[in-house]
């Protein structure tokens, strides 16, 4: 990792705490003699800081999760959102080891691993260590479930040596030994601190997701890491959390409040400098609209197709967005209006009219800013637009994830009336029908409705054997796509293995 991204994370937790400089150079990587414990504090902040890059945006990890997916496309419309074809390469499984998206998320993943292993060199509290030791975990199951490989090192280590490097059966045992000594230590709350049902529903994913890690073309489901699922799940219901009444209330300005579901989020301060939550909206929304948007990320009708009429899933009115500025919270399709219900136009003065069609690249002139269903999971915190941030934590974990991978681990194990009692439970919560049965098939459905432009698509279609099929404007794919490549720019380091295929 480039000193430039370790010394950028701890220069902002150590302004935003007004703590004094640190003693030496971080050197860019987990040496122990530049933080003493009188600035733990200020390295650990350093740690949460460096989760702001990868994971609050829609285009960095949640691109290579949703844009790889069926949930989100990006089309090219004429020299809008071409960017060299990046977004189309996602979207059609067509990536290189060039790849400059691929290539940033994996550094600043890495990033955060190393920022939070230098915590734990520098006589840090119980506390601080668990924390520390959970970001890195979180971080490192993404690089996991991205590359297959995880890059690391223990604090101290030379840094003139390049990081070792943990396969995927070393990496996955290392996070089930790692998360399972850090609970007793982590605190039981609030949300946007690493806590001890964030660490719980990390360890149900890796329990989950393990027969796919090891062998992505043809997952296996062991029986006793189904029963670890769903005995973790059990455990983080005794937290007290329910499913919040108003689905987006859990992504809202004030959703540390009216939130009854999340588990882990990232705290952000309205008005502050740091997170790029802001483009959750920007991304979709038209130029002409309130906030100006960018007028790119889309959603495949076919996806949309998936939720019914009532489920409230798909979206409506939400108050403190479309009474200022006409804008709907959920799916946008069809006229769009202002806050007092007169049409807009595009920029050409025809209806502002998103339609279901659209193509990997939009030719009509006439269609370029309309093509595609819009939408907006983060409803908009118009008390903090313009250069002014957004008050919505960011959501890692919710308990709605929890309760969908429990029905998953006992739909696997043969339970699947009592699977079939947690989907309906969501469903019914959610507006929409009951399931008269529950296949794998449509719980990757009511996982896609429930979860939607959360960061989790690719990872569940990889797990339920859908990555490599064709879908709206991508053929079918070859196996190699299951994993990014390592780019280019890391294979310096002698410990990592370029994928097969690439």
């Amino acid at each position: 990792m480039k000193n430039k991204y370790i010394i950028g994370f701890v220069a902002i937790a150590i302004g935003l705490s007004g703590c004094t400089k640190l003693n030496e150079d971080l050197n860019g990587q987990v040496g122990n003699s530049g933080v003493t414990s009188g600035n733990v504090a200020s390295v650990l902040g350093a740690s949460y800081a460096a989760m702001i890059g990868p994971y609050q945006a829609p285009w960095n990890w949640s691109a290579l999760q949703e844009v790889t997916s069926d949930e989100v496309i990006v089309p090219t419309r004429a020299g809008d959102w071409d960017d060299n074809g990046a977004w189309r390469a996602l979207h059609l499984h067509k990536w290189a080891p060039d790849h400059s998206r691929i290539s940033d998320v994996f550094r600043d993943l890495n990033s955060i691993s190393y920022v939070s292993t230098s915590v734990l060199g520098s006589n840090p509290t119980p506390s601080q260590a668990a924390q520390a030791r959970f970001l890195r975990a979180f971080a490192q199951f993404s690089i996991l479930d991205g590359w297959g490989q995880v890059p690391y090192r223990d604090p101290g280590e030379d840094v003139t040596k390049p990081s070792r490097v943990r396969n995927a059966a070393d990496e996955i045992s290392y996070l089930i030994s790692e998360l399972t000594a850090i609970i007793p230590d982590l605190p039981a709350g609030p949300a946007n601190v690493a806590n001890k049902n964030a660490a719980r529903t990390l360890l149900m994913k890796v329990y989950l997701n393990k027969g796919a890690f090891l062998n992505r073309t043809a997952p296996a489901f062991d029986a006793a890491d189904m029963a670890k699922v769903i005995s973790l799940a059990d455990e983080i219901a005794t937290g007290g959390y329910s499913l919040t009444a108003n689905y987006f209330d859990n992504f809202a300005p004030t959703n540390d409040v009216l939130s009854k579901e999340n588990i882990f989020t990232a705290q952000n301060i309205a008005g502050s400098s740091g997170s790029d939550l802001d483009g959750m909206w920007k991304c979709t929304t038209h130029y002409n609209q309130n906030p100006n948007g960018y007028n790119g990320f889309s959603t495949l009708s076919n996806f949309y197709n998936k939720f019914e009429a009532a489920d409230k899933r798909r979206g409506g009115s939400y108050a403190g967005q479309t009474n200022i500025s006409g804008i709907r919270i959920g799916f946008l399709v069809g006229q769009q209006v202002d806050q007092n219900g007169t049409p807009l136009k595009d920029r050409k003065g025809n209806p502002l009219a998103f339609t279901p069609e659209v193509s990997i690249i939009e030719r009509d002139p006439n269609h370029l800013e309309v093509a595609g269903i819009r939408v907006i999971k983060y409803p908009i915190d118009y008390a903090n637009t313009g250069s002014k941030k957004p008050d919505n934590d960011w959501v890692y974990f919710r308990y709605a994830d929890v309760l969908l991978m429990k029905a998953e681990a006992q739909l696997r194990s043969a339970q699947t009336a009592q699977a079939l009692t947690i989907v309906n439970l969501i469903r019914t919560t959610r507006g929409a029908s009951l399931l008269n049965s529950l296949t794998l098939d449509n719980l990757l459905d009511e996982r896609g409705r429930e979860l939607y432009w959360e960061g989790f698509r690719r990872q569940d279609l990889i797990r339920f054997g859908k990555f490599l099929a064709a879908w709206q404007e991508k053929p079918a794919s070859e196996a190699k796509y299951l994993v990014f490549p390592i780019p280019d720019n890391q294979l310096g380091n002698t410990n990592l293995i370029q994928n097969p295929g690439y």
